[in-house]
């Protein structure tokens, strides 16, 4: 009762809209009503029937039965089935009423296109597969290029290209033609990793043909030498591969020739946030999870990552904020990382200001850090001891011990609370923020 209501007063509205406009000698053209969507009375882009014998457009009875509503509009009878028939007669009128009525600006063919069908995916992924075996580059760059057009048409193609299995037959044709000159197969390559990241997240068969050595060795080159575009897509492609379970694939690329520069240099000089995000994540896997640490470790370092990472983290937002904090915490398991924490200036302000500020990981990673700072401290002075003091770390660790956290991070700070407890009878604690108002910052 509540939608014929608004049906019939919005026919009104309609036919009043129309009379004034007529009155003003403005030609208004009435759109027939089967060619309607019965909800919203907006012109159908994709006609389908129903089960029900009703048509509607495609893309509102799509969106009703994704949100789990399997009944018909207005008269909530259940549907027998939820497979829409495209309606081609109705499809035919609309179109033939726009081309007799396209003096007065109406557009010839209003239409959107169907969605793609399992057997047309099925059938362009074979023709891929056949081009690489042909090493056909224009034949297979043309075909991928179709394929970014269609999952780009709407949320339900592209799904049903990833449900075919398109991620691992691009991944595939991109091992394929990497083996070769990257010179020579850049124009594909890039074509193929383009249209990859939009198939994202991959299976692992897809992450298998991607994580080979020649692959991979691509997406380095894409990072070091490519456009903007380039470079954001190999680094998205990278971290799809490192955060997988395969520890070969991050051992691999840690000892792979520029890789830790390229990465650092996405983060130094960022192209975009996704790409400085997505850079951020891959260096983190690689500093916590390779076999490589000290020496992957003593590299950022040199490079000038940990002076990079604090001065990012007086601003960061949260993400990044955890993600540079556990690039740190991984760093200062070496000897050359706490070294260079020691030196800068903004270490312990920045260390003892998130804690309890940003977020529990955030947290957990703060005390990480300076639980390894003061253990390692050789200052017989106890320097960073009284520098943590003054900042008003002990106050915070206190409070840390009557909120929960993980094991491991209340030991840290038991131990922390230990250190510290012996350098208190020589330095008062004062307002943390004093620390902050001359430092002397490198930006």
């Amino acid at each position: 009762m509540i939608i014929s209501s608004w049906r019939r007063k919005r026919a009104a509205v309609l036919s009043e809209k129309e009379q004034q406009r007529n009155e003003n000698g403005e030609m208004e053209l009435m759109i027939p009503r089967d060619f309607r969507y019965p909800i919203s009375q907006d012109l159908m882009k994709d006609p389908v029937t129903l089960s029900t014998g009703i048509t509607f457009d495609r893309q509102n009875i799509e969106n009703c039965t994704e949100a789990g509503n399997f009944t018909r509009p207005l008269t909530n009878q259940a549907l027998r089935s939820l497979e829409p028939i495209p309606n081609h007669m109705i499809r035919k009128k609309i179109q033939d009423r726009c081309v007799e009525n396209r003096s007065y600006g109406i557009e010839r063919s209003p239409m959107s296109r169907g969605p793609v069908s399992s057997m047309e995916v099925l059938e362009i992924l074979s023709k891929i597969n056949v081009a690489c075996k042909k090493r056909d580059r224009e034949g297979c760059r043309f075909l991928v290029v179709g394929v970014k057009s269609l999952a780009n048409e709407s949320e339900r193609d592209k799904r049903c290209f990833v449900t075919n299995g398109a991620g691992s037959v691009l991944s595939e044709a991109f091992n394929v033609f990497s083996m070769a000159s990257f010179d020579e197969n850049a124009v594909v390559l890039e074509e193929i990793l383009s249209a990859l990241t939009i198939m994202f997240p991959l299976d692992g068969e897809a992450k298998g043909f991607l994580g080979s050595v020649s692959a991979m060795h691509c997406l380095i080159w894409f990072l070091s030498t490519g456009d903007l575009s380039r470079r954001r897509n190999a680094v998205l492609a990278l971290r799809e591969l490192v955060l997988s379970s395969d520890q070969r694939i991050v051992d691999e690329l840690s000892e792979m020739e520029g890789a830790t520069e390229a990465l650092f240099k996405l983060i130094k000089d960022p192209i975009c946030p996704t790409a400085t995000k997505a850079s951020s994540t891959v260096i983190y896997q690689i500093i916590t999870s390779s076999s490589t640490t000290e020496k992957q470790a003593a590299k950022l370092v040199n490079l000038g990552l940990v002076s990079l990472l604090l001065e990012t983290l007086v601003e960061a937002e949260r993400g990044m904020c955890e993600r540079a904090l556990g690039i740190l915490d991984g760093i200062c398991n070496s000897k050359e990382g706490r070294e260079m924490a020691y030196k800068h200036a903004l270490s312990m302000p920045v260390l003892v200001k998130k804690i309890l500020r940003v977020s529990n990981l955030a947290t957990e990673f703060s005390i990480s850090i300076l639980w390894k700072l003061c253990k390692n401290e050789q200052r017989e002075d106890g320097g960073v001891l009284l520098e943590a003091l003054q900042l008003g770390a002990f106050q915070k660790l206190l409070l840390l011990l009557q909120v929960d956290c993980p094991d491991k991070t209340k030991e840290n700070v038991s131990e922390l609370l230990k250190l510290l407890n012996r350098h208190r009878n020589k330095m008062e604690c004062v307002d943390p923020m004093d620390n902050w108002k001359d430092l002397k910052r490198s930006f």
